[in-house]
């Protein structure tokens, strides 16, 4: 028995000699950079080291997790970090104690700029499941990388995914806000972002005065229409609309919210085929979007919206007051100049009927000509909106065009011809 016992402990002696060899010759192909030699010999002396004690366990868990983040094999990575940390920190070494923290931001890094490559190249769900990775890394302080996950997800059209993360996003009651620092060049008056260490600086400096703390948007918002969106995809209409209510009853006062619940019953009018509950619809985006205005009473972009649904409705005089509001707003906005003309003109087709209808006698002629002004009037109306637009959108072909049959309409034949001579021109 004693030749036995001699015999274990000999071979266990051995045992720790060869792997304390091997993990430093590990330590050696890592220094060299040669890492694909270095898992190699780590998948050797695996089964050997895990049965052994923890200092050797831990050892070997750092090494693995290291030479896989430089292999960009983040599972194994992730999986030999976690191994690592379940060790009693009383069993590492001075190295790992030191840099243990170094070692889970590189791979956190790693797994970070490798997503950013794949949505570069629009591999979706890779980047979407390692930024997944990297939320679960440390779920306290990485959870944006969990909203760009979900974005990821959205890219490969992988909605089951993302709605799965969008929901966590909500449950967690995530925004994204992060403050911003600002302070003003006091030579140039022009306000310049700077990072928080700057802003401490720089706040004080006889060189820069007005210092402010801004604030991002919240991404809440967005998570909460974009869960709306995918019931929509997914045909689950009803809870779309119990998921963006809800939201609304949480945040009432936000426009983001508004807008977005404004936006979800648009698009499921455009998808229903059913004409009463399209209408129905649409009748709910105008009274959201009469809402939004009074949240924000100088967006022109809702002004315009509510122009185009006005029309759809018939309702020129309406249509046509909304797209004037659009443009004092929005000055330079070329869609609702072209919809304010075309909102104009709609009024032509009665005054046209009606001059049809019309026979030859003396009180017919008489109000012919009468139809004929008023015809005309209804151009020359156009008229200084055409020109406005054209000023800002010079090639606009459909402006010209327009306003060139108008010329022609009311007898200008010096306009007729400079605009014909513009149009010429552009498509020359």
């Amino acid at each position: 028995m004693k030749k036995i016992a001699l015999l274990i402990i000999t071979l266990f002696v051995s045992n720790l000699n060869s792997q304390k060899k091997e993990l430093k010759q590990v330590d050696k192909l890592i220094s060299q950079s040669f890492f694909e030699e270095a898992l190699s010999e780590l998948s050797e002396i695996e089964s050997l080291v895990l049965s052994s004690e923890d200092k050797y366990k831990a050892d070997f868990y750092y090494k693995k997790a290291k030479v896989s983040t430089e292999l960009k094999n983040f599972k194994d990575a992730i999986f030999s970090y976690n191994s690592l940390e379940s060790i009693e920190s009383s069993n590492y070494s001075n190295t790992i104690k030191i840099e243990i923290g170094i070692l889970k931001s590189n791979i956190e890094t790693s797994l970070v700029n490798s997503a950013v490559e794949d949505n570069q190249n629009e591999k979706f769900e890779d980047a979407s499941n390692k930024l997944f990775m990297a939320y679960n890394l440390d779920k306290d302080n990485n959870i944006d990388y969990l909203y760009f996950a979900a974005g990821s997800a959205v890219n490969s059209k992988n909605y089951d995914v993302a709605l799965k993360h969008y929901l966590e996003l909500k449950e967690l009651n995530y925004t994204g806000i992060v403050d911003e620092f600002y302070v003003t060049n006091k030579s140039t008056g022009v306000e310049e972002k700077v990072d928080e260490s700057q802003y401490k600086v720089l706040q004080k400096s006889k060189d820069y005065i007005n210092p402010r703390v801004g604030q991002t948007p919240s991404r809440y918002p967005e998570i909460v229409k974009n869960i709306a969106l995918i019931f929509v995809q997914q045909g689950k209409n009803d809870i779309a609309i119990k998921a963006i209510n809800e939201a609304r009853n949480i945040q009432p006062e936000d426009t983001g919210l508004i807008l977005n619940e404004a936006d979800l019953y648009i698009r499921l009018s455009n998808s229903s085929n059913d004409s009463i509950q399209r209408r129905n619809y649409r009748l709910k985006f105008k009274s959201l979007m009469e809402l939004a205005i009074t949240k924000e009473p100088e967006n022109g972009i809702l002004y315009y919206n509510l122009g185009v649904i006005s029309s759809e409705q018939g309702e020129i005089d309406d249509a046509i007051t909304y797209y004037q509001k659009a443009i004092s707003l929005k000055p330079d906005y070329v869609d609702a100049y072209l919809n304010l003309v075309s909102e104009i003109l709609k009024g032509e087709k009665s005054i046209i009927d009606e001059m049809n209808n019309l026979g030859t006698s003396r009180s017919d002629n008489l109000r012919y000509d009468e139809l004929k002004v008023k015809r005309e009037d209804l151009y020359k109306k156009c008229i200084p909106f055409l020109e406005d637009l054209i000023g800002i959108s010079p090639e606009n072909l459909s402006a010209l065009n327009t306003l060139k049959n108008i010329y022609g309409v009311i007898g200008d034949n010096d306009g007729f011809r400079a605009v014909s001579a513009k149009i010429s021109e552009i498509e020359n």
